[in-house]
């Protein structure tokens, strides 16, 4: 079986951060959201996947390398516009071969991996396997419609009446049958290639397709929201470690990593939370399920419940809470400060607080 990881999407409701960055390499805990998925596919006992990029493909290509460091294969595919799933699908298919394979999505979260998922499509062998949620707004994902046996009967895009609340998440595994599926697909009324008309294709077409409702937690780390409430997921496992420096004059409470060459000095840290590697936090506050990346600076102020990534600068401000503050942004304070701040910030931003 192969891996096909989908990580050329725009981002659009990340933005400002990515009109920089690849939405899939903003990290959760300090580490890319992309790289959470390549593990999972790794601990399934996949090696080769294919990575389809888009606009972001140097920046996505400069971390994840040749995939050895996960002990994979990276293959690049090159994908011109993000046109849908099914597209890339659609332009994997010489890579894919007749192959089994597992679509993952590369801003997808999913806790508890996919090798239990991977096992049952090897045992089974369905045309194709899902995995569901119940959603409180159907109307925004792919949703399914099941028989009294739980068997995948329907499928709709986005539908403006949905026939359930069970949508579908960024897993899927697929047989080869799934390629003359997209091949007679037409672009959907969004203009893309729906991967939810391909499964369609092969129900029409007579053929099984299983689905299994998530038991983990799963999320589309589309949003500022999501991306705050998985870093706060993750940061609740994380088990304290301290390799930086921390003065006398600090406190940490809890759960709190201190990476490599930090300095934490006369500072209240409150886990879980994690202060990355040769970052400075000096006469501050970090609360819990705050991620603050490599080389940030954050001095005379307070924040938590927020991602900082790598070389910000937060100097002076009275508190900062539910943020996302990009790569080497200045936050600095004006007069008449108000006492919380909700803060998105794009790459080399500068903020003066008012």
């Amino acid at each position: 079986m192969k891996a096909l990881v989908l990580a050329g999407g725009s981002g659009t409701r990340l933005r400002p951060i990515t009109h920089t960055s690849a939405k899939q390499l903003v990290p959760v805990a300090n580490k890319p959201v992309l790289f959470y998925g390549l593990e999972a596919i790794a601990e399934a006992g996949i090696t080769d996947v294919g990575l389809v990029v888009g606009d972001t493909h140097a920046e996505i290509e400069a971390a994840v390398g040749d995939g050895s460091a996960f002990g994979l294969r990276v293959t690049y595919l090159r994908q011109e516009a993000p046109l849908g799933l099914a597209h890339g699908v659609l332009i994997a298919r010489d890579y894919l071969g007749d192959e089994d394979f597992v679509m993952y999505l590369g801003d997808n979260f999913v806790v508890g991996g996919i090798t239990a998922l991977v096992d049952r499509f090897a045992r089974e062998r369905p045309a194709a396997q899902i995995m569901l949620t119940k959603v409180a707004d159907p109307s925004q994902f792919g949703v399914a419609e099941l028989d009294a046996e739980g068997r995948v009967i329907g499928l709709e895009e986005k539908p403006v009446h949905p026939k359930s609340d069970l949508a579908l998440v960024g897993v899927y595994l697929f047989g080869p049958a799934v390629h003359e599926a997209v091949a007679r697909l037409k672009p959907s009324r969004r203009g893309e290639l729906e991967i939810t008309d391909a499964i369609q294709e092969l129900i029409e077409d007579g053929l099984r397709v299983d689905s299994s409702q998530i038991s983990g937690y799963w999320k589309d780390t589309g949003n500022v929201t999501d991306m705050l409430e998985v870093n706060r997921l993750v940061l609740e496992s994380v088990e304290p470690r301290v390799h930086g420096s921390v003065d006398e004059a600090s406190e940490l409470v809890g759960r709190v990593v201190v990476e490599a060459g930090a300095v934490v000095e006369r500072s209240r840290l409150v886990g879980p939370a994690i202060i990355g590697a040769g970052a400075r936090i000096l006469d501050s506050y970090v609360g819990p399920f705050t991620s603050i990346g490599a080389a940030c600076v954050v001095t005379g102020s307070e924040i938590e419940y927020s991602i900082v990534l790598p070389r910000a600068s937060i100097a002076g401000v009275g508190r900062i809470e539910s943020s996302l503050i990009g790569h080497d942004v200045e936050v600095t304070p004006s007069p008449n400060t108000p006492r919380a701040h909700r803060l998105i910030l794009g790459d080399h931003s500068k903020v003066q607080i008012g």
